[in-house]
């Protein structure tokens, strides 16, 4: 499919009452894992279409650019709302924030399969490792604390067990910032890409934040905390691979494309009708968008939309979120790997005196006082050994002693 033949002719919005607004949420109960996922997904790329539109505004001169780019975004508002209010009221935080990190892990998996950059493949895998463990830290903390078991939440689609250690995560700022593509050497996978996670990230950095310290209680609390540190990292990593050399309307046509990219992608996939509806009518919402956004880089830049899509505008292979069991204990072999300036390095190819050594021993000197480490050993202490939904023992044979908890993996060389 090829959006720019999709749109409508006019680029008129019209905009929904507050019933609109306040869709009937998901059983959380009996809804399936990905559709939660991709309403995860899909509210974080509505965030991140808001975010830069209010950026846009905030960089222009032209009032009457202004306007257009309002229009649509109020727009963006409401169906960033109405996603919003799928989620029902009686999902907790930590059971939402289960479906959050399973979509990182499949969703970066999902992308690392297809990507056709090297480097950006290399980054993709490197982050997902990092992500996964996230999963099995809430994992512990959801049985713990509220006597779930994650497993029934993923359906059993993403296996729960140790990834890089989250403690060995934390890195000096200057080992987190990636070269950035090329967007008019690259291809549009990839520029689709280094987009959809950026703004995947940026919402969970955001959830994270915003709703961690509501949690319950201390520990909870902690963790939140310091796995947000990590998506800041992460989205820091993510948003310098995309090209800064785009300009404000090159950007936000692929803004718009991606957006369309990603409700199609929903729609084909998406299972219960209902919201397979909704995917379907802001899509066709998001063609209006694409359309304005195009004819604003025609009148103010004096460029076609073909211009930016040179290899064609076709949709590439739409986003799929499934399992990925067999792809992830194949990334898991890469347990070892560090960040070091742009490039990623097996911790014991490292300088000793690499800025990372310097900020573990300032930030993580005492792995007793780390969140992610207290609750896997306040876990195995009561219950005697961690929680874990594996299918098969890890392939990392260091991690699979399940009565204590590896902080040394990625962290300290020669372990």
């Amino acid at each position: 499919m090829n959006p720019f033949k999709e749109m409508p002719k006019t680029g008129a919005i019209s905009y929904g009452n507050w019933n609109y607004l306040s869709p009937r949420p998901y059983d959380k109960n009996q809804t399936d894992p990905y559709t939660k996922t991709r309403i995860i997904l899909m509210n974080g790329t509505e965030f991140e279409a808001n975010w830069f539109l209010h950026q846009f505004n905030r960089h222009c001169l032209n009032n009457d650019v202004r306007r257009a780019i309002a229009a649509v975004r109020r727009q963006e508002q409401q169906q960033q709302k109405r996603i919003s209010a799928l989620k029902p009221i009686n999902e907790t935080i930590l059971e939402t924030t289960i479906a959050y990190e399973q979509l990182a892990v499949d969703l970066t998996a999902e992308m690392a399969q297809k990507e056709v950059n090297p480097f950006v493949k290399e980054q993709l895998d490197f982050a997902l490792l990092e992500d996964f463990d996230h999963l099995y830290r809430y994992a512990d903390l959801l049985d713990m604390e509220e006597g779930a078991k994650a497993e029934r939440l993923v359906g059993s689609f993403t296996e729960i067990t140790p990834g890089r250690p989250t403690i060995a995560e934390h890195r000096h700022p200057n080992d987190d910032v990636r070269r950035y593509i090329n967007c008019w050497q690259d291809d549009l996978i990839t520029r689709l890409h280094t987009g959809i996670i950026t703004a995947a990230e940026q919402q969970t950095m955001n959830f994270y934040m915003n709703l961690g310290s509501f949690y319950h209680s201390d520990m909870g609390r902690k963790l939140y905390s310091e796995i947000a540190m990590i998506e800041e990292q992460h989205v820091t990593g993510y948003g310098s691979l995309m090209d800064p050399s785009s300009t404000w309307f090159e950007s936000w046509v692929m803004h718009e494309y991606t957006e369309c990219y990603l409700y199609y992608s929903c729609y084909m996939n998406e299972p219960d009708q209902r919201i397979k509806d909704i995917w379907h009518e802001h899509f066709e919402q998001e063609l209006t968008h694409l359309k304005i956004a195009s004819d604003m880089l025609l009148k103010y830049e004096g460029r076609d939309y073909l211009q930016l899509f040179v290899q064609g505008a076709d949709f590439p292979s739409l986003i799929q979120l499934k399992s990925n069991k067999k792809y992830l204990r194949e990334v898991l072999k890469t347990i070892r790997l560090t960040a070091y300036k742009e490039d990623t390095v097996k911790i014991d190819d490292m300088p000793s005196s690499a800025e990372f050594f310097k900020y573990q021993r300032r930030v993580c000197s005492s792995p007793a006082q780390v969140a992610s480490h207290k609750v896997i050993e306040k876990y195995i202490k009561r219950r005697g050994e961690d929680y874990r939904f594996e299918e098969a023992p890890h392939p990392e044979r260091e991690l699979r002693d399940r009565k204590t908890d590896n902080v040394s993996i990625g962290r300290e060389k020669g372990k």
